[in-house]
């Protein structure tokens, strides 16, 4: 993964973030699934942009019910947005991603999406900043 634009020491981060933001987005943690206001259930058309950097990510255009109990996509909102990197956290390797402009942790992009990519990035919705369209 590249190096981020932005770049805030881990107080600087600390003093703008809630301690659970700091966790999912800087110490790569999950919130728990379904969790409310995490925008997993959110219908309005809009645009969802980094909690960290303000950089839109996510389309409402590109998002879908994966029953997942998160938020997902099956693709960014645009080329070199999102960062990715293996993942060995678990049993098996994964594709972590981070919005490449300030690192922040987002989630995970999997092979199990819909068409035309068949990719399904699950994102934690404390991360994310939704701004609804027209507002």
């Amino acid at each position: 993964m590249a190096k981020p634009k932005i770049q805030r020491s881990e107080r600087e981060w600390r003093e703008m973030l809630t301690d659970q933001e700091y966790a999912v987005g800087f110490q790569e943690g999950t919130e728990r699934a379904f969790t409310p206001g995490n925008y997993e259930s959110e219908k309005r058309k809009g645009v969802y942009h980094c909690k960290g950097c303000e950089t839109p990510l996510w389309s409402s255009e590109h998002k879908f019910d994966s029953g997942t109990g998160w938020p997902s996509y099956w693709q960014p909102i645009g080329e070199g947005v999102v960062a990715t990197k293996t993942d060995f956290k678990m049993i098996y390797p994964r594709t972590e991603c981070h919005c490449a402009n300030c690192g922040m942790h987002m989630g995970h992009v999997f092979k199990d999406g819909p068409p035309p990519t068949g990719q399904r990035w699950c994102i934690n919705g404390i991360v994310l900043d939704f701004r609804p369209e027209g507002e």
